[in-house]
């Protein structure tokens, strides 16, 4: 592929990375039109993010190996034509069962979608700073996205109605696929026998799938309770069978050999506790604008755009600069401290907070910090593996970033409600007590920054800044 065919292969791959990532957070302001429309209770409501979750979860894993296997690009295609048809059905959707299965089936392309695009990326983009710039193209993608979503979904429920947070998905998702055809690259598979290892595909996606149901439901149900600790006993017998089936089978699904990568081992435990403070100040500062400062839904997309645009344009024009410069660990630490930074800050704002100093000041901190970390830690994650394992090295990705997230949020809920219930029964108001929860919360985010930076500073590998090292050729053949 010639330089130009290599960049607009990547914005027609971050279009459609776009749309999985806008599905994330756009549903959620829709969530009241959807319970009145389709009668939902607010028990079963949850199921519509839910059975997204579960699928997304659970097969982001064997997504990664099937693209290594069959071909990134015609498994980036497959998953388009998923997402796309089923966000069709959930637009059209006229009963409760019929949307939460087409959750279902959306979450499942976007699994695959979001894994096979950094895949395509890396084998794109062979020459060091050509790859830093991609991946802060995408870093912006998964940055934009979700405030995007909470945006968009606000004015098209308000304007028009919930079924066209999905539908507004069809004409973007037939334009990726017609454009990916002419100009992704069909990279040829590893040659051999292409066995899918059935036992590790089985054990692995229902042990991801199990443990994202009992962290989404753990503080519904209590996380002492038999139901979540049966849950995640569960998930924690099928990964060691999994880990069993792949220590012995011929050709695993996941090669026990990978994590001898050590950059690929600890840039995941790094982006764990990341994914967990990042969740910890987007779910809860959105709450601290909602039920403190009394903001609308709109007025908190709003709120949240600063940072958005700092992220992006960090992203784009000052994140693979210093990869360039310094390497991938001192813009990880750096980075992960200016997340520190936004995150204290929101722990000490008042009930009575001013826009610009308590929200408008920590956003844009936060929002540099995420936009410098996602480029350096993804290819810190994936920099060192073999072309061949791209896919699967996405997909263990992109589940530490979702189970970091999810088990993050799901403590530091639990933390917030313990804080104010306590504020509460101390006799504090209702509204100064959910802020002292919200600063527990913040609080506990930023730890988890802060042991990311330690990690990453004692632990990562020193990869020196690359230079301008000569390009490698990537080959594009026929399938």
């Amino acid at each position: 592929m010639n330089g130009r065919s290599r960049w607009l292969a990547l914005y027609v791959l971050c279009l459609g990375d776009i749309m999985i990532v806008l599905d994330s957070t756009i549903v959620n302001v829709a969530l009241p039109s959807i319970r009145d429309d389709l009668g939902f209770s607010q028990t079963s409501l949850a199921w519509v993010v839910n059975a997204y979750l579960l699928t997304f979860g659970g097969f982001l894993l064997l997504g990664g190996r099937l693209g290594d296997l069959y071909g990134h690009r015609r498994l980036f295609l497959i998953g388009i034509s998923v997402f796309t048809t089923a966000s069709l059905a959930c637009g059209l959707a006229t009963s409760q069962t019929f949307l939460i299965t087409a959750r279902a089936v959306q979450g499942f392309g976007g699994a695959i979608v979001s894994v096979v695009v950094l895949s395509l990326i890396m084998i794109m983009f062979t020459e060091p700073a050509e790859r830093a710039k991609a991946m802060g193209v995408v870093g912006f993608v998964l940055s934009g996205g979700g405030t995007a979503g909470v945006l968009l979904g606000g004015i098209l429920t308000d304007l028009l109605s919930w079924h066209w947070i999905f539908l507004v998905n069809i004409p973007v998702g037939v334009a990726v696929f017609v454009l990916s055809v002419y100009l992704c690259p069909t990279v040829q598979a590893p040659a051999g026998e292409r066995r899918l290892d059935l036992g590790g595909a089985i054990t692995v996606t229902a042990a991801l799938m199990l443990a994202v149901y009992a962290i989404v439901k753990g503080n519904e149900v209590g996380w002492t309770s038999g139901r979540t600790l049966g849950f995640l006993g569960a998930s924690l017998v099928l990964f060691v069978v999994f880990v069993v089936i792949e220590a012995r089978h011929p050709a695993p699904l996941m090669p026990l050999g990978l994590f001898r990568h050590r950059n690929l081992s600890v840039a995941n435990i790094v982006g764990v506790l990341m994914a967990a403070a990042m969740f910890a100040m987007f779910f809860f500062s959105a709450l601290y604008l909602q039920l403190v400062l009394a903001y609308s839904p709109l007025e908190v997309g709003l709120a949240f755009l600063p940072a958005t645009l700092v992220w992006g344009a960090s992203s784009l024009f000052l994140s693979d600069r210093l990869v360039m410069r310094f390497g991938i660990r001192l813009p990880i630490i750096g980075g992960l401290g200016f997340f520190i930074v936004g995150l204290l800050l929101f722990a000490r704002a008042p009930v009575d907070g001013d826009f610009v100093m308590d929200v408008l000041v920590p956003m844009l901190f936060f929002g540099l910090g995420g936009g410098i970390t996602f480029n350096p830690l993804l290819l810190a994650a994936m920099g060192d593996v073999e072309p061949q394992d791209s896919g699967l090295a996405s997909g263990i990705v992109n589940t530490a970033f979702m189970m970091g997230g999810a088990l993050g949020l799901a403590v530091l809920a639990a933390i917030a409600t313990s804080r104010t219930d306590n504020l509460t029964a101390s006799g504090d108001s209702l509204v100064e007590a959910l802020t002292g929860g919200y600063h527990a919360a913040f609080m506990v985010g930023a730890l988890f920054a802060a042991a990311a930076g330690v990690l990453a500073a004692t632990l990562l590998r020193p990869v020196s800044a690359p230079g301008h090292a000569p390009a490698e050729p990537a080959t594009a053949q026929a399938e």
